[in-house]
C-alpha cells in the first residue's frame, strides 16, 4: 500500500537544541538514560526540528543525512516495493531512534521511516553521530538494543500481516499506537489503516466496526478512541504480547 505524498522539514521548524534544560526535559528515553557526560556531548550537536504528518526521516536507498531521536508523534518503517506500495514493518515513538544502519557504519537505508502522525525530534548530522558514538559508549549501548528489538518488533509484524484476520491485527496495532502516544486516542484515518495494515480499506472498515460494536473502540472520522484497553488486549493476536514480552525480558537481563 502507499502511503501517500512525503515531505522534508521546512526549515523553520528547526531550531539548535541548546543544553539548557534539553537534557532535562527531553521525552525520548535513549535520551533520557545517557550519564551527564554523554548526555552534554551529545545535546551540543543535537538539533530540535518539529515534524509534520509524512515528514520522511530517512528514505530507502538513499544517503542518510540525519539520526532522528523521537520525542513526540509516531513514525512508521516502511518497506517499498518497486511499484511504489508499501507495508509497515515498524512502529516508534518516544522510545525510537531513526538512523541505526548509523551504528554499523552504514550509510543507506533498507527502509523509509515517515512521520505517521505528527510530532517532533532531536535531529543529528550523520556524519556527526559517526564521530560521537565511539565517545559514548552508553549511547552505543542503548542503541544496539533498541535495534534488536526493532528486529524482533519487524519479524513479529511480518508473521502478523501474513498469519492473523484484520481485526486481530488492528487491536495490536492501537495497543502498539497507544504505548508509544499515551491518552486514549489515535488520530488517524480507514485509508491511513489499511496502508499500515498491508489491507483494503473496505477490510479495515469491517475490522474496525467489529471493535466498535464490541465496545473495545469509538472510531469517528480521523480519529479511535480506546474505549476499554483491556478487552482489546484480548481480541488482539498473540503478536502484541509476544513483542512487549521479549522487550520486558531484555530490559530486566539489562539490568541484572
Amino acid at each position: 500500500m502507499s502511503d501517500g505524498s512525503t515531505q522534508s522539514i521546512p526549515k523553520n521548524l528547526s531550531r539548535p537544541a541548546s543544553s539548557d534544560g534539553n537534557e532535562r526535559n527531553t521525552q525520548n528515553k535513549i535520551l533520557r538514560s545517557l550519564p551527564s557526560k554523554e548526555s552534554r556531548a551529545i545535546f551540543a550537536v543535537l538539533e530540535f526540528v518539529e515534524l509534520p504528518t509524512r515528514t520522511i526521516l530517512n528514505e530507502t536507498a538513499t544517503p542518510i543525512e540525519f539520526a532522528y531521536f523521537v520525542e513526540s508523534g509516531l513514525a512508521s518503517v516502511l518497506n517499498i516495493m518497486e511499484d511504489g506500495k508499501s507495508v509497515e514493518v515498524g512502529l516508534m515513538g518516544k522510545e525510537g531512534f531513526a538512523g541505526i544502519p548509523l551504528l554499523v557504519g552504514f550509510k543507506t537505508s533498507p527502509s523509509r521511516v515517515v512521520m505517521q502522525i505528527q510530532g517532533s525530534a532531536f535531529r543529528i548530522r550523520a556524519k556527526d553521530f559517526s564521530v560521537l558514538l565511539p565517545e559514548c559508549p552508553q549511547l552505543e549501548k542503548a542503541l544496539f538494543r533498541l535495534s534488536q528489538e526493532m528486529s524482533v518488533q519487524s519479524a513479529q509484524i511480518a508473521a502478523c500481516n501474513r498469519l492473523h484476520e484484520v481485526d486481530e491485527r488492528l487491536a495490536r496495532w492501537l495497543l502498539m499506537c497507544q504505548d508509544r502516544l499515551g491518552g486514549n486516542k489515535v488520530p488517524l484515518t480507514q485509508e491511513f489503516l489499511a496502508h499500515m495494515l498491508g489491507t483494503r480499506r473496505a477490510s479495515v472498515t469491517v475490522a474496525a466496526g467489529m471493535l466498535q460494536k464490541a465496545g473495545l473502540i469509538k472510531y469517528t472520522r480521523g480519529e479511535v478512541k480506546i474505549e476499554n484497553r483491556k478487552e482489546l488486549e484480548n481480541a488482539a493476536c498473540e503478536c502484541y504480547e509476544t513483542i512487549v514480552r521479549q522487550s520486558q525480558i531484555w530490559r530486566s537481563e539489562a539490568e541484572k
